[in-house]
């Protein structure tokens, strides 16, 4: 796919595209946890919540990207951001996070967030070259009952 020029179809995840999501997470990388939060039962309970944010970019019928964006009423955040390898390098991911910022902002979000894994420097760059600030001053902490969640 590399040689050839992607220009993928983006659109919201069908409820059977949900299984679809591991896949491509493990393809691209990403932390997959299948028996928590991950899990098909809790990805189309979030997408029935707001299908509008669980977004994939399609070339014919293969999923090669996707993002499932949120919306906590006050900030808008980009999660689960994943290119296929083979994929990269076409502006996929800069067109699921400019589309979700869109919607997002569509919404009356003002703040648009992403975290980002400290391995993780493509997608850093990536966000900071889309006007996301780095900030040194902000702490992620997470509470967890079970650690596939």
């Amino acid at each position: 796919m590399k040689n050839k020029t992607i220009v993928p179809k983006l659109r919201s995840l069908r409820p059977g595209e949900v299984e679809l999501l591991g896949r491509l997470w493990t393809d691209a990388g990403l932390p997959f946890r299948p028996k928590g939060r991950d899990s098909t039962q809790n990805l189309r309970r979030q997408r029935l919540r707001d299908p509008q944010l669980f977004v994939g970019a399609f070339q014919g019928a293969t999923l090669v990207g996707a993002v499932i964006a949120s919306d906590d009423g006050r900030k808008g955040w980009i999660n689960r951001l994943a290119i296929l390898p083979s994929a990269r390098g076409h502006g996929i991911a800069t067109m699921l996070v400019r589309h979700c910022e869109k919607i997002l902002m569509k919404r009356g979000r003002l703040l648009l967030c992403v975290h980002v894994e400290a391995y993780n420097t493509e997608s850093l760059k990536l966000f900071e070259h889309l006007g996301y600030n780095k900030e040194e001053d902000i702490f992620y902490c997470t509470k967890r009952e079970n650690r596939d969640y």
